[in-house]
């Protein structure tokens, strides 16, 4: 599967890329502070150096209780940061304005989590060339929704919801081959109802697009281990697994070390990836001399 994002040509199927979360913003659940423009940039280049396929920079919360950040701040928030990285990068924002000037500054993907409520924001992509990114929830940003009747089917919602708003976002002039898929984790539905959905990705798949999940730190992984935001890393990586085993192309991680270390190992135990007979066998690793039976050739 192809995904068209500006000048960026990314070939999906075999491990998830990762996506690094580098929120420029004071108030965000599980990370955010005021940390100065020069820290987030060091913060975006360890992230790459992480093994970060993409950063996702946004520059508002999705608390509900928090105002909507103005457009013209948000703006300043995360221009300066997108101008300053190199490589792919995503613009978290439900914003047209604040999408198209991201795009300028260098974004080649927005992640709408607003489920596309502004078809304006397919327009843009439609005539930057940037991939959208489309979320399933069922309120507006900001709102919150945790009613466990709310769906009939949760599941044939998400599919349902997502099919309708890439048919808009295509008929304003989207590629598909521009077009992610987000069931939306959280996103109007309790933890029990995020589960069921992730249970289901294979439901999903007859869209024919990729599938992005934004599972780090989230309330449903609160829900199992009882921890509270900064220490569901670990709960996180399970979520990845899932995710990998489930066929996703793109996860949505704080923890960008910690993701690419557990889909390296899962990696060699599964044989994607084969170790050599010497790999790992250095004079380093035997500070009082290489045992006999092993030669470094």
């Amino acid at each position: 599967m192809i995904l068209r994002a500006r000048e960026h040509r990314l070939e999906l199927g075999g491990r998830p890329l990762l996506m690094g979360i580098l929120n420029a913003t004071p108030d965000s659940f599980s990370d955010g502070d005021d940390a100065a423009l020069a820290e987030r940039i060091a913060r975006g280049r360890a992230l790459r150096a992480a093994g970060a396929d993409l950063l996702d920079i946004g520059g508002e919360s999705a608390r509900g209780d928090r105002p909507a950040v103005p457009e013209s701040e948000e703006i300043a928030r995360v221009v300066p940061l997108i101008s300053a990285l190199d490589g792919a990068i995503s613009v978290d924002t439900y914003k047209p304005a604040v999408a198209l000037a991201a795009i300028e500054a260098g974004a080649c993907m927005v992640n709408d989590v607003s489920g596309l409520r502004d078809v304006e924001l397919a327009r843009v992509c439609a005539r930057t060339g940037a991939a959208l990114v489309i979320t399933h929830t069922r309120v507006a940003p900001k709102q919150t929704l945790l009613d466990p009747g709310a769906y009939e089917d949760v599941v044939a919602d998400v599919v349902s919801f997502l099919g309708e708003r890439m048919q808009a976002a295509v008929a304003e002039g989207v590629a598909p081959e521009q077009i992610v898929l987000d069931p939306g984790p959280d996103f109007a539905k309790t933890p029990a109802q995020t589960v069921a959905v992730l249970r289901s990705l294979d439901a999903l798949q007859a869209l024919r697009r990729p599938l992005l999940l934004a599972v780090s730190r989230k309330d449903f992984l609160g829900a199992i281990v009882g921890r509270a935001p900064a220490e569901r890393d670990s709960a996180t990586l399970a979520a990845v697994g899932w995710a990998a085993d489930m066929g996703a192309e793109i996860v949505r991680v704080h923890d960008v070390a910690g993701a690419a270390d557990y889909l390296a190992v899962r990696s060699v135990l599964r044989g994607d990836r084969v170790l050599g007979d010497a790999d790992g066998l250095t004079p380093e690793r035997y500070p009082g001399g290489v045992p006999p039976h092993i030669s470094l050739g």
